[in-house]
């Protein structure tokens, strides 16, 4: 028997894969695993393992997580490793490279006990990346798990933090154009979704109508919603645009829903940007919602005829497979994860240009057949590779190979 919270899974996963889970998480009796990453809110990575690492434990794996703590000079050097391994020319200083290696020095003797005698140890992003070579007498496999588009990285970035993770004993990436040159195995694991979390779960109709009326969003006009942190990268000056232009020909109101990260020093710039870009337009409602207001912008994502997530990079967007999940066509940027989710004509359409935007949301609200199709195809895509269930699955099966590694012959329970 399942318990409750599996059995739950099984309704919407099936009870063959929750079966799946427990075989593989039967090969690891004993298993210890330690997630770090750097923020607890804020941020699609946070809420992955905020259901993940329960998820786990559920399973009998001893699992953890873990955050690295830093201050406002760590987080800005780290935000420029960001936006580096993402495309952009940044100039990252020697103080800035101090202030990296103080930091993760810093954390060293507060989560040593925890790392050191690990099984596995899943280190996300780069922010406690150099943990690593600060931890010698280490027991277990260190895995670098990267969220970021380094497709096309800054090259003086990647040459900073290459040798910091290749020592690891494998990386896993979100997708395959992601992938760098490292001497170690690599492995493809895309994130997910928790159907049955806040932010994914069913509602009834009167609470959406009641998140409606909270932000004086009308019902009678056709919504475009994009929902994501306040960051350049996710383009909301470009949504703004395209909203506009798609007005010309359509009615239409437009929700920018989102907020900072913790971990995020540049978000109040791109919120002052973008308030100033929408001025007192009336059909522009510009919100900045807490990290925990789930129920909200499921409601919003379930109210919004046309979901954008404009990205000029994006390590994957969870937001896509959320609004996917309620059925709805996403308006997506022709970047990243993006590329997994948004299929032309099925599930959505990719987009580079505030222009090409507006044509796709004119095209879908002028052809109401069409946006429902294309909303069921979203919706069943998602369920089919994108729930929580699988992305557990791809890690435990990964977490059976490194602890079974050298054996010829693997019995699952």
């Amino acid at each position: 028997m399942f318990s409750s919270k599996l059995a739950a899974y099984a309704d919407v996963a099936g009870a063959e894969v929750i079966d799946h889970l427990h075989q593989l998480a039967r090969s690891l009796p004993g298993v210890r695993v330690v997630h770090v990453n750097s923020t607890r809110v804020g941020g699609g990575v946070a809420e992955i393992l905020e259901q993940l690492v329960p998820m786990k434990r559920e399973l009998g794996i001893d699992a953890s997580w873990e955050v690295i703590e830093g201050n406002a000079a760590f987080f800005h050097v780290t935000k420029s490793f960001h936006n580096g391994l993402q495309g952009n020319a940044v100039e990252v200083t020697a103080a800035d490279l101090q202030a990296y290696e103080q930091t993760n020095r810093d954390n060293v003797e507060r989560l040593a006990p925890m790392l050191k005698d690990a099984d596995i140890v899943i280190i996300h992003d780069p922010q406690p990346a150099a943990l690593l070579n600060l931890i010698p007498k280490r027991r277990g496999k260190w895995i670098w798990r990267c969220h970021i588009d380094v497709s096309r990285p800054h090259r003086a970035v990647w040459k900073y933090l290459r040798p910091i993770v290749a020592p690891y004993d494998a990386s896993i990436f979100s997708l395959a154009a992601f992938a760098q040159s490292l001497p170690h195995p690599q492995y493809l694991i895309p994130p997910s979704i928790d159907p049955l979390s806040a932010k994914n779960c069913e509602l009834a109709p009167a609470d959406v109508e009641a998140v409606r009326e909270e932000f004086g969003i009308d019902p009678a006009v056709p919504m475009a919603l994009q929902v994501s942190r306040y960051d350049w990268f996710k383009d909301p000056i470009g949504v703004i645009r395209a909203c506009r232009l798609a007005r010309r020909y359509v009615p239409l109101q437009l929700v920018l829903a989102g907020g900072g990260a913790t971990d995020d020093p540049e978000s109040e710039a791109v919120l002052d940007a973008v308030r100033k870009e929408a001025g007192d337009d009336p059909d522009i409602h510009v919100l900045v919602l807490p990290a925990d207001a789930h129920h909200t912008i499921n409601a919003l994502q379930r109210a919004a005829d046309i979901v954008l997530q404009k990205s000029t990079r994006e390590g994957f967007g969870l937001t896509v497979t959320e609004a996917m999940w309620k059925g709805k066509p996403v308006i997506g940027g022709d970047t990243g994860g993006i590329v997994l989710q948004v299929i032309d004509y099925h599930t959505g359409f990719r987009v580079s240009t505030p222009e090409g935007a507006a044509f796709r949301m004119r095209y879908l609200l002028t052809h109401p057949e069409q946006l429902d199709t294309m909303g069921l195809k979203a919706r069943r895509f998602v369920h089919d590779h994108f729930l929580l269930t699988r992305h557990l699955r791809e890690y435990l099966t990964l977490m059976v190979g490194l602890v079974h590694g050298s054996e010829e012959r693997i019995e699952l329970g």
